[in-house]
């Protein structure tokens, strides 16, 4: 391990071009994620998040956490080893195993992608869970692994996603299931268009005009706050900036960019954050303008204030995690070809999966809490 060193702002650096062997190795990689998602899914879920969530939630989402976990790893395994991207960290190291509301600035489209940089680093990758747009759901494939991973969909109309928001958040009370919630209050990557908006709406209503972030949605964070205060240990305050350019997801897929991501993490004790609505919105509030003096920082010197030394993935331990998930994707094609039953069981798996997908269909309760209700109905009657 190291200590990161500042880093010069360089923006004049070339576009790495798409060439013959990086379209080939993109289509590889595609390849790869979506067929190892597809088998890991259809394989595993069912499993794991029908079958034991009735037995008991707790250990159905360590199970989810731990075996999707590994499918998880593959994508900061494409990020650092295979892209050569360098993860840049700054400011607050944070503990292993803690349950956390993370909030962070949302420069481009995948920036949560590099959230599991950092969750891998600490063991906690397949416990992240985060806050997305409905249309997100919608995805082939991929919508079905945010509905077994229990990530929250919203609508973005307040008197909707409320109500959805209080009932999903309320399910994750307990302190010993692992959690990281994130949450990018700005609602949307960061345009120039849209911080023009943002800026002429701060000018009129009184509010700090930003210039490299988006004012901040509040109400969300505190429905977030309301619900798991109890249950939660401190708030991860994030700021992401790229060198030398804000990647896509086509980007990172073909490994044209970025060449590094820095990420500023301030740890905040949940007990230092204002109970009210008034206290956490003007603590959120604060926390923005923070941001934008960072990215300032970052913008005029290449890097953040307050490096920190840096814990590097192992190329090892990733490789062999890609082995892993390669090796469970071959045995599961191979018995999805040749046994008539596991043809029959990934049918049934798939319309099970696009079912509750699109219904956002989960088990309300474990075996143990229906006894306990009917239980304690039969008593009520007596």
């Amino acid at each position: 391990m190291d200590v990161s060193t500042p880093l010069q702002s360089d923006n004049t650096q070339k576009q790495k071009s798409l060439s013959p062997i990086r379209l080939m190795r993109g289509a590889i990689c595609l390849a790869v994620f979506l067929s190892t998602a597809c088998m890991f899914l259809v394989y595993f879920a069912p499993v794991v998040a029908l079958f034991l969530r009735l037995l008991s939630r707790h250990y159905c989402r360590k199970a989810t956490s731990t075996i999707f976990g590994f499918w998880l790893a593959l994508w900061p395994f494409l990020f650092e080893v295979i892209n050569g991207t360098k993860v840049v960290l700054y400011g607050d190291d944070v503990p292993d195993n803690e349950r956390v509301l993370l909030i962070a600035n949302h420069r481009t489209e995948v920036d949560w992608m590099y959230l599991w940089d950092i969750a891998l680093r600490k063991g906690s990758l397949g416990c992240i869970k985060y806050i997305l747009k409905s249309s997100l759901m919608k995805l082939p494939l991929f919508g079905w692994g945010f509905h077994v991973l229990e990530f929250i969909p919203v609508e973005r109309k307040w008197e909707i996603d409320e109500r959805v928001m209080r009932r999903n958040l309320s399910t994750f009370r307990n302190p010993q299931d692992p959690l990281w919630l994130a949450v990018f209050p700005e609602g949307t990557d960061f345009t120039e268009a849209k911080c023009k908006k943002s800026r002429a709406y701060a000018a009129e209503v009184g509010l700090p005009v930003l210039k490299n972030v988006l004012l901040p949605k509040t109400r969300g964070f505190c429905v977030c706050l309301q619900t798991l205060r109890g249950s939660l240990n401190a708030v991860y305050d994030m700021t992401i900036a790229y060198k030398h350019q804000c990647p896509t997801f086509l980007d990172n897929v073909f490994g044209l960019g970025p060449s590094e991501v820095h990420i500023h993490v301030r740890r905040i004790p949940i007990d230092e954050i204002v109970v009210s609505d008034e206290g956490a919105t003007a603590w959120l509030m604060d926390k923005f303008k923070l941001k934008d003096h960072l990215l300032s920082d970052f913008i005029a010197n290449g890097c953040f204030p307050e490096p920190r030394v840096q814990e590097q993935l192992s190329a090892f331990k990733c490789s062999m995690n890609f082995l892993l998930v390669i090796s469970l994707t071959a045995i599961f094609a191979y018995l999805t070809f040749y046994s008539f039953w596991s043809k029959v069981y990934v049918a049934l798996s798939c319309i099970y999966l696009a079912s509750v997908t699109y219904l956002r269909v989960q088990p309300e309760h474990d075996l143990g809490s229906l006894i306990s209700m009917f239980v304690g109905k039969k008593h009520s009657t007596e």
